[in-house]
């Protein structure tokens, strides 16, 4: 259920050169054509971004972390200095007109350190599923939406309208692979996500650099492609160049020390598939320590999974 990364080579460095960072030719994504959030904003401004200040924001009393690493939050605050909060945190408005975060409680506070007076959000409107379903579904159809805005509407649909990709598609009119393929936008380094939504590399060049399975060359070549002005065509030729060097990469020599996944990691994935029907990954380093990501698709899935567990 998981698989090995794709090494580029040892030439590396020889193929690509000393890449210079085009950080300096970054700036961050402020969603200044959105209006700020206050007591009388539009209760129907479920899908649009809005800016709500600081003030009026605070935590879910539900929120099930309960603690933060610092060192995660400073380099998120970090990032969001230099690029913006690339992915808005989600609210519900409460009576008194204040807001309560649904998801995204980490950014709310690292965009708090970075210094932000003011956050991007979804406002939901309490319980109202089918108007937020209506909601963003029609803030797909718009033309104006760059490609993570699209990327995070599909997310929202899925992850907050618990739709499948298949119903999903078929109610915006789509087909799945390009949902899918739209939604794996999402996938790309923070950095790479920011320069496609403010325009500075196609969905085309996202797309190429979608095939390489290494952070830190999606990035470099992202900064290629900024620096030189380079075609999709050309970043396919440099790719596909880096694919043929045929040396292990740093990627890969990690890739070497992962010992194979035991059966019995592979017996609780499969148990698990039949609960949460979304994908299932497992990572297990030689040490025994390890990760797995469940993505589910409704509440009902988590409750069987549970009600499984308790039995």
């Amino acid at each position: 259920m998981s698989q090995p990364p794709r090494g580029l080579g040892k030439g590396l460095s020889a193929i690509l050169g000393n890449i210079q960072s085009a950080d300096d030719l970054r700036s961050p994504v402020a969603y200044s054509s959105k209006p700020a959030a206050g007591e009388n904003t539009a209760a129907g401004a479920t899908a649009d971004v809005v800016r709500i200040p600081v003030n009026l924001i605070e935590p879910n009393p539900f929120q099930p972390r309960l603690s933060f690493d610092m060192e995660e939050l400073e380099g998120l605050a970090a990032s969001i200095r230099t690029l913006g909060l690339i992915t808005p945190i989600t609210v519900r408005r409460r009576a008194d007109g204040r807001y309560q975060i649904i998801s995204g409680e980490r950014r709310y506070r690292a965009c708090q350190m970075a210094g932000l007076t003011e956050v991007p959000a979804y406002v939901r409107d309490a319980d109202d599923q089918g108007m937020l379903e209506m909601a963003i579904v029609e803030n797909i159809q718009r033309s104006n939406l760059d490609p993570i805005e699209i990327a995070l509407s599909y997310r929202r649909l899925m992850d907050e309208c618990q739709l499948t990709q298949e119903v999903m598609a078929e109610r915006l009119g789509r087909n799945r692979s390009s949902v899918a393929n739209q939604i794996r936008l999402l996938n790309l380094p923070v950095k790479v996500q920011h320069d496609l939504k403010v325009g500075q590399i196609s969905v085309g060049h996202a797309k190429v650099l979608l095939s390489i399975d290494d952070p830190d060359v999606q990035v470099k070549l992202c900064d290629l492609v900024i620096r030189t002005g380079m075609n999709v065509r050309q970043l396919e030729q440099k790719v596909k160049s880096l694919m043929e060097s045929g040396k292990p990469s740093p990627g890969a020599k990690r890739q070497e020390r992962v010992h194979e996944i035991p059966q019995e990691h592979k017996d609780l994935c499969k148990e698990v598939a039949r609960y949460c029907k979304g994908e299932i990954s497992l990572k297990r380093s030689n040490s025994g320590k390890g990760t797995m990501t469940i993505h589910f698709n409704s509440d009902k899935e988590i409750s069987a999974l549970l009600d499984a567990l308790k039995k």
